[in-house]
């Protein structure tokens, strides 16, 4: 069978249609097969033109499949031949209350049996004389195994069908986690790059327009206010990037790779913007520059980078020293100033934890706080 006819199969099978089509089936079939085999009773056509009816309501109202079952072995009970329709019935409708549990299986098959049963007695004691032996019960036996061939059939469809839909859901919450996952991973590579990179240019700006009021000669009284008003907006500016970024690091302990923009070879011009407005800096180079993975590169820019920030920010004025180590397998940064420190040793905000999160992202570990000589320190361990 192609798998295009299957699927369609498949498709009728589970259309509201279907019951209702193979019920009518049935009972057309029950129809034709009680005007062929004319001999029969009331009771007998009965039951079985009933139980095939009963079955197109089977989707709707499971336990309806229970009247079914009960017309079967009545209009078995009523005579000696089973017909066709009604074994059909019969099985289609215990298949039906095993699908939909409309009890136990145990329970549908004990009871099932039972009936069986008590309908092979009956057609015993309707013999004469009544002769009563093993053999006879063979009748009792395969209605049994029929019921419960069928029952259990049903019940392990169900069962199947239990588990697919728990795995197509499990699947679906899978990736639900890993669409917000993904989400969060890429908010906080956002937060990272707008901290590192904006707020860097943004201090910068503050910096010089409150410096330029005392290192600026004969500055009018409003070109002053001026150079006030942009230190102010500038400062909101980071106020305002500061909030931003708490609402987009929802993760602050998720580590994430951004692409590689700067590198080291780029210090230099880092150095001399940090000079320009004011900061004294020595940059101190040692090992020979090899070519480091770009990923390396560009942490170890963003840490010097953020490092001199915060020297502006805490320790304006401060002597800050930047060091750069090439080793055998490992790049070692220092950011050391002779300013104040912070209060406490340890600087609060993202700056620090996105230095952090770059040197674990790459294997390093990085570590920040007072110095051995007073100022704040910043060492950190790149491995390549």
């Amino acid at each position: 069978m192609s798998t295009s006819l299957r699927q369609r199969l498949r498709a009728w099978v589970a259309s509201p249609s279907y019951p209702w089509a193979t019920g009518g089936a049935l009972t057309a079939f029950a129809a034709v097969e009680l005007v062929a085999v004319p001999r029969h009773s009331a009771v007998i056509a009965l039951g079985v033109l009933l139980s095939a009816a009963t079955l197109a309501w089977r989707r709707a109202y499971p336990a309806s499949a229970a009247l079914s079952v009960a017309a079967v072995l009545l209009s078995f009970a009523a005579g000696t031949d089973l017909y066709i329709a009604a074994a059909v019935s019969g099985l289609m409708a215990c298949y039906t209350l095993g699908r939909h549990r409309v009890a136990h299986p145990a329970l549908l098959v004990g009871g099932g049996s039972a009936l069986s049963l008590a309908v092979n007695v009956w057609h015993i004691a309707s013999w004469r004389p009544p002769t009563y032996s093993a053999d006879l019960l063979a009748e009792w036996f395969v209605l049994t195994v029929a019921i419960l061939a069928a029952v259990s059939m049903g019940d392990a469809v169900r069962a199947r069908e239990e588990t697919q839909r728990e795995r197509a859901e499990a699947q679906a919450r899978l990736l639900a986690m890993e669409r917000r996952q993904a989400a969060e991973a890429e908010r906080a590579a956002i937060a990272r790059e707008l901290h590192d990179v904006v707020s860097h240019s943004v201090s910068v700006i503050a910096v010089q327009a409150e410096s330029a009021t005392y290192t600026t000669q004969d500055l009018s009284p409003q070109a002053r206010e001026r150079f006030q008003e942009i230190a102010a907006s500038a400062r909101e500016s980071m106020a305002e990037l500061r909030r931003l970024l708490g609402v987009l690091r929802t993760d602050p302990g998720h580590r994430t790779g951004t692409a590689p923009q700067p590198t080291l070879d780029a210090l230099g011009d880092l150095i001399a913007q940090h000079r320009s407005v004011g900061g004294e800096v020595e940059l101190r180079i040692s090992g020979d520059r090899v070519e480091l993975p770009t990923s390396c590169e560009l942490s170890a820019y963003r840490i010097v980078q953020e490092g001199l920030t915060n020297v502006r920010r805490h320790a304006p004025g401060a002597q800050a020293v930047v060091e750069i180590g090439y080793q055998s397998d490992r790049l070692a940064v220092r950011i050391a100033d002779d300013g104040p420190g912070p209060p406490g040793g340890v600087h609060s905000g993202h700056g620090l934890a996105g230095m952090q999160e770059r040197a674990a992202l790459l294997g390093g570990k990085l570590t920040a706080g007072r110095g051995p000589d007073g100022g704040f320190l910043v060492e950190a361990e790149i491995p390549w």
